[in-house]
């Protein structure tokens, strides 16, 4: 018997691995693809012959859709199944950029978002739900860290690949190639065995926690403390650059480098967070005390006139505090998320990203107009500080639940 369990052990390892590498490439794909339009944004407004307001439409659009669908697409996942509807996903997005590539006009492109936003609900909710059912539990936060950084990943390298295939081909041929990704990583998916969620939620020993209700207080502050973390950073990783010329004097390669900085160490703080997660239990403290440091750096940053070097170095920690909170934030919804619910879980708590991404544009934009630069990063200083309280709380109520247990007294 030992040694038939010291051979499948190995065996559990690289099933493990083989379903980490895939799924990460799947979260890979979903964050190229959600920058694939606007990165053709001069092809379309030249080959449409519209302007950058209706251009513009095309992603928010795709961001209302993906807010929208998340949650339902997390009932999904836990009912169907996770793996056919990341699949599903993958091939919908994809076949959006084809569709779009073979009949190009304005309306086809609005339909091609919304089959983006479509597509773009499922990767939160389906890539989680089989993560946390099938990654070593001591290992989680590695895992989860790992799949973050695929995403970040594929933003960073979006603009250099969708430049290279329209000069190597054409904005069509950009199009087409990048719809095939999708489906080419679903056959990957199907090919190397990535295990189902929902099998694992039937055997769990529980599966009445399963029909719980989802909507408890935890998630809700979670889904809450998501859009403020998208809130917290969109406005620096978006408008940070106009900010820093507008009201610091800074040039645009000075700002262009800080902000590089901030967002090349986002991904390397996400690496180093998936470490501490899985040496602490307390993930929503770590997630406190590195947005408040994180708070005080931004707070620094809208209140004085750094020097390069300084503002770069304090661009650089910013980024870097705000990639380690990645993992634990993660391990957070997996907590709080009742035995067999990771799908629905994620899938509510994810909307807050997209509720944010819908705000945040506007909100800061507004702020620029009102020319106010210095409140771009006053602002997500705000927000960074008010994500400080909502970290705590949903580890607070777990642990008075669990005493009231311990104690034999029903939780409220």
């Amino acid at each position: 018997m030992a040694e038939l369990l010291a051979q499948l052990e190995p065996a559990k390892r690289a099933r493990s691995l083989r379903t980490l590498i895939a799924i990460s490439i799947a979260h890979w794909v979903s964050h190229y693809y959600l920058l694939v339009l606007p990165m053709l944004f001069p092809f379309l407004k030249e080959r449409l012959g519209v302007g950058f307001i209706e251009l513009g439409l095309a992603p928010t659009v795709a961001s209302v859709v993906s807010a929208l669908t998340q949650a339902p697409i997390g009932y999904l996942v836990d009912r169907v199944g996770a793996r056919i509807i990341l699949m599903l996903g993958l091939c919908l997005g994809g076949s959006a950029f084809i569709l779009l590539s073979i009949h190009l006009s304005y309306p086809t492109l609005i339909v091609s978002a919304l089959l983006i936003g479509l597509g773009n609900s499922v990767y939160h909710p389906g890539n989680y739900a089989i993560l946390s059912a099938h990654m070593d539990e001591a290992r989680m936060g590695r895992a989860f860290s790992i799949h973050a950084f695929a995403g970040f990943l594929g933003s960073a390298v979006a603009p250099v690949i969708v430049v290279s295939l329209v000069a190597w081909s054409s904005g069509r041929g950009a199009l087409i190639a990048s719809g095939i990704i999708g489906p080419l990583t679903a056959l990957l998916i199907l090919a190397v065995g990535v295990p189902d969620a929902r099998a694992a939620a039937r055997n769990a020993a529980e599966p009445a926690k399963a029909r719980t209700n989802i909507l408890t207080p935890a998630i809700l502050t979670l889904s809450v403390f998501f859009m403020l973390l998208g809130l917290s950073g969109i406005g620096i990783s978006t408008f940070g650059v106009v900010a820093l010329i507008n009201g610091y004097g800074s040039s645009f390669s000075a700002a262009n480098i800080a902000l590089t900085a901030y967002l090349g160490a986002t991904a390397i703080g996400v690496l180093a967070g998936g470490l501490l997660a899985d040496r602490t239990a307390r993930h929503g403290q770590l997630a406190a005390v590195c947005f408040a440091i994180n708070a005080v750096i931004v707070l620094m940053i809208a209140t004085t006139t750094l020097e390069t070097a300084w503002l770069t170095a304090a661009m650089a920690m910013a980024g870097f505090l705000s990639g380690v909170i990645v993992p634990s934030r993660d391990m957070m919804v997996r907590n709080a998320a009742p035995a067999g619910a990771a799908g629905r879980a994620f899938g509510i708590t994810s909307t807050g990203f997209n509720v944010g991404g819908i705000i945040g544009p506007l909100l800061f934009g507004w702020i620029m107009d009102q020319q106010m630069p210095h409140w771009v990063f006053g602002a997500s200083a705000i927000f960074m500080a008010v994500t400080v309280l909502l970290a705590l709380l949903p580890e607070a109520r777990m642990r008075r639940a669990a005493d009231k247990t311990a104690t034999g007294t029903m939780p409220s």
